[in-house]
């Protein structure tokens, strides 16, 4: 494939890569360094702190809700393009209203969805942008929130390099349950303390909390006063090297989710680690895990308490090579490159 030049937008709230949340800026990441290494010329549009080895430009904007900032990095990004030329594809992780003042504009154009979408703006795309705009999702339980609102759409799912994960072949029967994720209500962190108390298990909480509002509450009230540091342990926010430990040395990762996750890259990272994930079987879950096999799907608490007790009959090996298979770096990377090698070709 000859050497493409590429444009990557993300919002700009987070550095890429983030130090702890910014599951979007993960994969960014992971993009940008992947086309590098393959030769290709990556441009990013992203947090003024990005540390990547694409050429950065950092945002004027710096508030994607704010409709002043959303102009003005559209118009940033448009002058950019107009002044460089050349550029073959454009590649937005960010707002779809970053690429309003290039809709017409015959560079082919991606517009990658990591979140909910609502239809309106999906058809707004297709209406301005054509047949030069391609969505992409990250699970089709993703791609379905919007209704395939008209367009292409192509399902590439989420992540990881997998080398930066350590394989755990096997732990100790008394192992740790983990929950990593933010500690709000629809995450599920309250569920996992419940199937940790029920089934004698030592259980970590890691992950940052909301400092005001309902989060908060939810927080103070209904998780750190089950967190008493010996079978309940909350130990806040991790960075990358404490989360590959974290996992490695788990049982298993539960993921009691309380709402339709578009993705979830924390089961990617526990299976990378070799270890096991027991899922509430709802959004792109079922996409992910395979029931029996690198994990158990399940309906109701009282199932994810018996899949705990069934965690011994997974193969941590075969949790590696599900990531090694569908989720590594290499894959994904390659399936995005297929795709810019469709639309530069026309």
């Amino acid at each position: 494939m000859r050497q493409l030049k590429i444009i990557v937008t993300v919002d700009p709230e987070i550095p890429v890569p983030p130090l702890h949340y910014g599951g979007i800026e993960r994969i960014v990441y992971m993009l940008a360094c992947g086309l590098k290494d393959r030769g290709h010329q990556v441009h990013l549009f992203a947090h003024p702190e990005s540390k990547t080895p694409a050429k950065l430009i950092p945002y004027q904007g710096k508030h994607s809700g704010s409709l002043r900032d959303a102009m003005l990095n559209a118009l940033q990004i448009k002058r950019y393009v107009q002044e460089i030329g050349g550029i073959d594809i454009i590649h937005s992780f960010s707002r779809l209203a970053y690429l309003l003042l290039l809709m017409k504009s015959r560079i082919p154009k991606i517009q990658s969805y990591q979140r909910h979408i609502t239809p309106r703006s999906a058809y707004w795309g297709v209406s301005l942008g054509g047949k030069t705009l391609t969505f992409t999702a990250c699970s089709r339980y993703c791609a379905n929130t919007a209704n395939f609102s008209g367009g292409r759409w192509v399902i590439i799912p989420n992540g990881v390099p997998i080398e930066k994960y350590q394989f755990i072949p096997e732990v100790s029967s008394v192992a740790p349950l983990v929950f990593l994720g933010r500690v709000e209500r629809i995450k599920g962190a309250h569920i996992a303390i419940e199937v940790a108390r029920k089934t004698g298990r030592h259980l970590i909480i890691a992950g940052n909390y909301a400092k005001e509002g309902k989060g908060y509450k939810y927080f103070i009230r209904e998780i750190l006063p089950h967190c008493d540091g010996k079978n309940i342990q909350y130990i806040g926010p991790v960075n990358d090297s404490q989360k590959n430990e974290l996992l490695g040395k788990a049982s298993a990762l539960l993921f009691p989710i309380e709402w339709d996750e578009p993705f979830g890259i924390t089961m990617v990272e526990a299976l990378a680690c070799g270890t096991p994930v027991i899922a509430f079987d709802r959004g792109a879950v079922p996409e992910v895990i395979q029931n029996g096999t690198d994990g158990f799907r399940c309906n109701t608490i009282e199932e994810m308490i018996e899949s705990v007790g069934r965690i011994k009959d997974i193969d941590r090996k075969k949790c590696r090579e599900t990531v090694e298979a569908r989720f590594s770096s290499d894959v994904i990377i390659a399936e995005y490159l297929k795709l810019y090698e469709q639309l530069t070709n026309g």
